[in-house]
């Protein structure tokens, strides 16, 4: 069955928080203060807007994400199978069409993020959108459909873990942000996230 046109009031957006955190020593990324606020926080101001109803996929500090407010889901398989996993416990919990995701490690995303997402996958008639930027990819900044579900749970079935290689097997659409470069921060490490507060208290000097 095709799922109606993605709008807000068809879209869940999924905070995806699940992570290991390697990269940052193992800490919980969503956890992590950014200028005086957790990162999960600056993802639910940025989201919440432009989505119907939210959830959050994490797989530690449940409670602590719990108090949100929103639904906390979990990973079908408790090994830190990556965000697609999270993606396929969001399809799975969803009441709608359409799942808007967003990393958790992210604290000022587009706040155009899902309508321009929508537009790209209707004109380029494609099954699920993907944000790009200077030409670089954003795999888990997407608008996909939860009739993907099958899909997606057969492929880490099968062993498969990476994002892009899912996606091949998709009709992909690609939304240029090329305009907000700064939109996607992907904190990978302790200076890139010294580096984003920076940025942050300058821009909004009040923070401190």
């Amino acid at each position: 069955m095709t799922p109606e046109a993605p709008s807000r009031t068809s879209i869940t957006g999924v905070i995806l928080a699940g992570g290991q955190g390697r990269r940052m020593g193992g800490q919980d990324k969503g956890r992590l203060l950014c200028a005086g606020r957790p990162l999960v926080e600056w993802a639910i101001t940025a989201l919440a807007p432009q989505v119907s109803t939210l959830l959050i996929s994490a797989n530690r500090h449940l409670d602590q994400y719990r108090a949100y407010g929103y639904p906390v889901i979990t990973d079908q398989e408790q090994e830190f199978q990556g965000p697609l996993a999270g993606i396929l416990s969001a399809m799975t919990a969803a009441r709608s069409h359409w799942l808007l995701t967003l990393p958790c490690d992210d604290p000022r995303p587009p706040p155009d993020l899902g309508v321009r997402l929508a537009w790209a996958l209707t004109d380029q008639n494609a099954k699920l959108a993907i944000a790009t930027a200077g030409g670089n990819p954003q795999p888990l900044y997407s608008l996909l459909p939860v009739t993907l579900a099958g899909s997606l749970s057969r492929f880490l079935a099968s062993g498969e873990r990476k994002v892009v290689l899912w996606h091949v097997h998709h009709r992909v659409a690609l939304a240029d942000f090329s305009d907000c470069p700064d939109c996607f921060a992907n904190l990978n490490a302790p200076d890139d996230l010294r580096r984003i507060e920076r940025q942050l208290l300058t821009a909004q000097p009040g923070l401190e």
